[in-house]
Order: structure tokens, then sequence, then C-alpha cells
């Protein structure tokens, strides 16, 4: 551990690319931004129907939207993506050029198209897959096709690849994170090598060219009708796009909470930990009485000690016997024939199995 350690420090020290950590950490912001803005768009969905049901119901397309605009913004402005710049980073063309390209001037068109396509389209595409895989399943499970049909041999046999294919297709990133942490590759992701585009840091000179391009935008004036109208459109997605990543980057660790609290393990955990308490037994219960009562076959009535019928229990115990054995030994003795506690009539609970 200490020599990969080394290694990784070595590493960054010697060139200008990112670590494995900053690298994974800013794959993992966009993750955890969209299940947080889902689960709020729930809420409010739940809270008014009529009024929010379409953003729930139209989620997905709307965030592609939004993250289409992010990204495109971010990729324009400073050759990098909302994520990538939130940790100092930066997209340069792969070669052999020795002097990089200032974030300020772009990517060229190829690099910037495609790494948008991959940014944006390649994870929308995956949860929709992620999301038709679960309906099949579930339609499976009540499905009225014969098994026979040929549309049911299609679909269980695509279910039965999947996982193999999500295998494969996280292993393929799993192998280029190794080949990225041992010095092997120049991408840690598989996206980046397919948008022919690599991550380095951000230099002084890229944060004194992305200030003068910001306060440069904000002070030049344009003069024709048609530049002012491309000017003010440009202007209204910039500010959107803005004022969509300032709020993203005050909210992102909020954000992040919200993942973590609303997870399926966290809920477990949370669910273990206020979950109401065990009754405990009877205080008062004489275990050397109670035992001698008591029937080793639970389907046998303690009072008459046979097998129940219209089994009822007394609400003050819980203990479970005959309708009839109860009834006449509440309405004689006022109490419960084990545990000695006080019971009216009320307190029987007539109880209904699943054959009854």
């Amino acid at each position: 551990m200490a020599e990969l350690g080394a290694h990784l420090t070595a590493a960054s020290a010697g060139d200008d690319r990112p670590s494995i950590f900053e690298a994974v950490a800013q794959d993992s912001l966009m993750a955890a931004v969209k299940p947080a803005l889902q689960h709020l768009v729930k809420v409010l969905a739940e809270s008014n129907p009529g009024r929010y049901g379409f953003l729930w119901h139209w989620f997905d397309e709307i965030y592609v939207l939004l993250d289409l605009l992010l990204q495109q913004h971010y990729l324009a402005r400073c050759s990098a993506s909302f994520s990538e710049n939130f940790y100092s980073l930066k997209r340069i063309p792969i070669g052999d050029c020795r002097q990089q390209p200032l974030a300020t001037a772009g990517l060229p068109k190829r690099q910037h198209w495609k790494s948008l396509l991959l940014l944006v389209l390649v994870p929308y595409l995956k949860g929709k897959l992620e999301k038709l895989v679960s309906s099949l399943r579930e339609e499976d499970e009540y499905s009225i096709h014969p098994p026979s049909s040929s549309w049911k041999r299609f679909y269980r046999a695509f279910l039965a690849a999947y996982p193999f294919v999500n295998m494969t297709w996280e292993g393929w990133f799993l192998v280029q994170q190794l080949c990225y942490i041992l010095g092997k590759a120049q991408h840690h992701s598989p996206m980046l090598r397919l948008a022919g585009v690599r991550l380095v840091r951000l230099t002084a000179e890229d944060i004194k060219a992305l200030e003068k391009k910001l306060a440069g935008a904000t002070s030049s004036q344009t003069h024709s009708i048609k530049t002012q109208v491309q000017s003010a459109a440009r202007k209204a997605l910039g500010g959107i796009a803005f004022s969509l990543s300032t709020g993203l980057s005050v909210s992102v660790f909020f954000l992040q909470f919200l993942d973590w609290w609303y997870s399926s393990e966290n809920q477990e955990t949370i669910k273990s930990l206020t979950a109401l308490p065990t009754p405990p037994p009877p205080v008062h219960l004489d275990h050397g009485a109670s035992s001698a009562l008591l029937p080793k076959l639970k389907t046998v009535c303690p009072l008459c000690r046979k097998i129940r019928v219209n089994a009822t229990a007394l609400s003050t115990s819980g203990f479970v016997f005959c309708y009839r054995c109860v009834y006449s030994y509440v309405k004689t003795h006022q109490r419960c024939p084990i545990t000695g506690y006080a019971t009216e009539l009320q307190h029987l609970v007539k109880l209904y199995s699943p054959e009854s």
C-alpha cells in the first residue's frame, strides 16, 4: 500500500495528470447529483401531483436537457465538464504537443461534440436500459405470453445476457483505472479515450485566462441587431447554465448528503435503528408453571389440549386459544389462563389465517 501511494505521488508530481482520486471523485460528483435531484422531484410530485407530476414523469428527459446545457456551457468556456472544472481540471486533445492549449481556447470541434455526446447521451441511455431491464423482469414474472413464444424467449435471453454485458462494461472501466494507476494509460475512463481527450490540471495561466474571459464578456458591447440577438440568446443560455452550475456548486455537498441519506444501504441501517423494539414477555409469568400449561405444538389450545378452532388471541397477554374455550374461561374468571392478567371479553381478538 505504501509503494502504491509513493507511486501515485511520484506520478502526480512528475506530470500534469490528476491523481486517480481526483479523477474518480469528479466522476462520482454528477453520479450523486442526479439521484438527489430525483428524490427532490419525487417529493414535489407526491406533494402536488397535479402541478408537479409531469416533472416526475419526464424527469430523465428534463435532466438530460439541463445536463446538455450545463456541459455545453463548461466545455465551450473552460474545456471541461462541470465536475471536471469543479476539481480544477481541463480536457486537452490527445497528442504529443509540448505546449498545452489554454482552457479558454476550447476543444477542437470533433473532440468537443464527441465529449458532449459521451458526457450526456451515454449516462441517459444507460439509465433507460436499466429501467427497461427492470420493467422486463417484472413483466417476466406476470407475463401472459406462453413460455414457447418467440418474444418471451427473446427477452428472457436478453435478461440472462444483461448481467454479463453490464459486468463487461464495469470491468472495462476497472481495467482502465488500474492501467491509469500503474502509468500504462493516459485516461482513467474509456469515455475519455473515445472522445480523443485526456485530463490535466488547470495551470496558473488557465486561471488568469478564464478570469480575463469572464471580465471581457461582461464589458463587451455589440452593435448590430443580429449580433445583439445572438448575444442576448447566448447570455440567457449562459445565465441559465451559470445559475445552475452555481447552485450545484453551492449545494453539491447537500445533494451528496441527500443521496447518502436515501440510499438503500443507509435506509436499512435507519430502519434497524428506528424499528420498534420486540415486546417483552409478561413480567409476572412464572416460567415453571407456564411451561406445564403451554402445549409443545403451537397449533394446540392450552385449555382443551386440542387443535385450535376459531383461533382467538387475548390482547392483554398475546396467547392464542380456541374461541369457545377462552370465551368461557374469561367470562368465568376475568383473567388470562396463562399469565393471570385481568382480562375482559372485549379483549378477545379473532385471528384470521390465509386458509380461512
